[in-house]
């Protein structure tokens, strides 16, 4: 893409109203624009990252075999009340609305109860278990507080799976390997080494629950973590009984700040047996199917990268998910210039192969300014051309993360990328 084509424009300042770090520079870099507290547009360029966020979480639940669909947004009240959740005292941030004739309805916070009736219809064996649902969509929550953009949002996309198991042990393993899908989607974003798998309540179902939390000071839970033993506590399951089942003791625990981008939880029955999503075993008795959930938020990932892998500059994108991989800066005053040719002509080359490229061609702006918002939109890979260049046969080489600028040849960079591919 050129540059001078985006509609989009960075900005010096975000608006004096948002507090939070990554809202701050993803409103500066274009990124996102503000609609109110807790909701925002996608930009082309958020919206490439989001969309690869969303595309390495899809691979990774395809690899465990789970089926993607794609659920409607509006949830039917009596679903709800059979469930028990559609009180304000039980679930009490939810965005209710009506139709025309007055029936009411709820917005997607959640969507066990849409989905164990469409299971309903369709299980006629036992056979066909044990398999997974899941999908991207948007959610809605009606917070009462919404300061940390990205990462506490009214409204915001979420990947929501769903298990359904006959037996304890098939949904056992589906848990384990959720655990490390989810272990996987982590590494791949690049907050793997900052992230995780924290033991949680589990509340009616199971002892415990698993979330994965990101280690940040900006985070809205507190965790008691053991870097040595690899083993994280969520303050509300902090107590000595916890501490002697896991082997752990107070001495290698410390206290920390986490963002909670991704949560697993054993259902049991709960959702399956108001539905009587039921199958018939193989000795012909019938049995109530048991159901996992597990949840990763897009959008909170956005966010949290935004927030920790960010410096002074501007953003620090991890290769996997950046908008671009290189961006390409022409420094010279005409569009007819060997400068601009030889950025146009490595634009061109690395486009066919494959790699996606951000070309500024915006000429008449000054070089600071330039580089100012490439640091600012943190796309890993940085490239100058100069007539200083042009004339060492050499391109200017710099990596968002770091700090030092290389000249290499433009051979060399294109074999840096084609490894890098």
């Amino acid at each position: 893409m050129y540059q001078s084509q985006l509609f989009t424009k960075t900005a010096r300042e975000a608006p004096a109203d948002e507090v939070a770090k990554n809202a701050q520079l993803l409103l500066r870099a274009g990124y996102v624009f503000k609609e109110m507290g807790g909701v925002y547009t996608y930009l082309p360029l958020g919206l490439r990252v989001l969309n690869k966020i969303a595309n390495i979480i899809r691979e990774e639940m395809n690899a465990m075999n789970a089926q993607e669909v794609l659920m409607p947004a509006l949830q039917i009240k009596e679903r709800y009340e059979a469930t028990g959740r559609w009180s304000d005292e039980v679930v009490d941030n939810w965005f209710k609305t009506k139709l025309a004739n007055g029936t009411e309805l709820g917005l997607g916070f959640s969507h066990e109860e849409n989905l164990a009736p469409i299971v309903k219809h369709f299980l006629t064996s036992y056979k066909e278990l044990p398999f997974s649902i899941y999908q991207i969509q948007t959610k809605f929550r009606n917070e009462l507080r919404s300061k940390s953009g990205l990462m506490r949002g009214r409204e915001f996309l979420m990947k929501d799976m769903y298990s359904f198991a006959l037996t304890e042990e098939q949904h056992q393993e589906i848990y384990a390997r959720a655990q490390q899908a989810y272990t996987n989607v982590f590494q791949r974003v690049g907050i793997g080494e900052r992230t995780f798998m924290t033991f949680a309540s589990g509340g009616s179902f199971s002892k415990y629950s698993h979330e994965f939390q990101t280690l940040s000071d900006a985070g809205e839970d507190t965790i008691y973590l053991s870097r040595t033993k690899n083993i994280a506590i969520n303050k509300e399951v902090y107590n000595e009984e916890t501490l002697q089942e896991l082997e752990v003791s107070t001495s290698e625990l410390e206290e920390v700040k986490a963002i909670e981008v991704g949560n697993i939880f054993s259902l049991g029955t709960k959702f399956s047996a108001p539905f009587s999503v039921q199958v018939q075993n193989e000795k012909g008795v019938s049995q109530t199917v048991i159901m996992g959930c597990y949840g990763i938020g897009v959008s909170r990932i956005m966010g949290t990268i935004a927030e920790l892998l960010s410096d002074e500059r501007g953003l620090v994108w991890p290769e996997s998910i950046a908008p671009f991989a290189v961006h390409i800066i022409a420094i010279c005053k005409t569009d007819d210039s060997p400068v601009y040719g030889e950025a146009r002509s490595l634009y061109t080359q690395l486009t066919e192969m494959g790699i996606e490229c951000l070309f500024d061609d915006r000429i008449q702006q000054s070089t600071g300014a330039r580089l100012g918002d490439a640091d600012l939109l943190g796309i890993p890979h940085r490239i100058v051309i100069s007539e200083r260049t042009l004339e060492s046969n050499s391109l200017e080489y710099k990596k968002r993360s770091e700090n030092d600028v290389k000249m290499m040849s433009r051979t060399e960079f294109v074999q840096l990328c084609t490894k890098k591919a």
